[in-house]
């Protein structure tokens, strides 16, 4: 069953992606949930709007990405984590703490989704998280990972 994604769905596909997936997953959750919609010859003529309106949405929305950019630039986020004498952190550092510390620490509300961590993070330090808010504005947090 061929259909088109409303939203980002983890394992399946991007925003206004036409993807297959199997009938009962589409008919029994996507669809009634509003995540999808059949991709039949009227919603796929209807796809380019849908994309356009998009597409205008993030351009109005560019200028707060740039600030938010520069808001940024020079900032160190502080993230606390459990660690044993060696530096190695019980478990590791995933998108989900940097996206709450952004809120807690700068005001700044990112989905996790957005954040994408180049390596696993399980030793105390310093790293770099990229953060995908828009296809012109890559945003480069720094952060530093010290024991709680």
């Amino acid at each position: 069953m061929e259909i088109i994604l409303l939203q980002d769905i983890d394992k399946v596909g991007d925003k206004y992606e036409i993807v297959k997936v199997k009938p009962g997953y589409g008919r029994n959750f996507l669809i009634p949930k509003g995540m999808a919609i059949i991709a039949n010859d009227a919603n796929r003529k209807r796809l380019d709007e849908y994309k356009a309106k998009e597409a205008a949405k993030l351009a109005e929305r560019l200028a707060e990405f740039q600030e938010l950019a520069g808001l940024l630039k020079d900032k160190v986020l502080t993230i606390g984590a459990k660690a044993g004498t060696s530096g190695k952190i019980f478990g590791s550092v995933t998108n989900v703490q940097i996206a709450a510390a952004l809120k807690e620490q700068f005001d700044v509300e990112v989905e996790r989704r957005k954040v994408i961590l180049p390596e696993e993070i399980k030793v105390l330090g310093t790293y770099t998280a990229q953060l995908d808010l828009h296809p012109e504005v890559e945003i480069n947090v720094n952060f530093e990972v010290v024991a709680e």
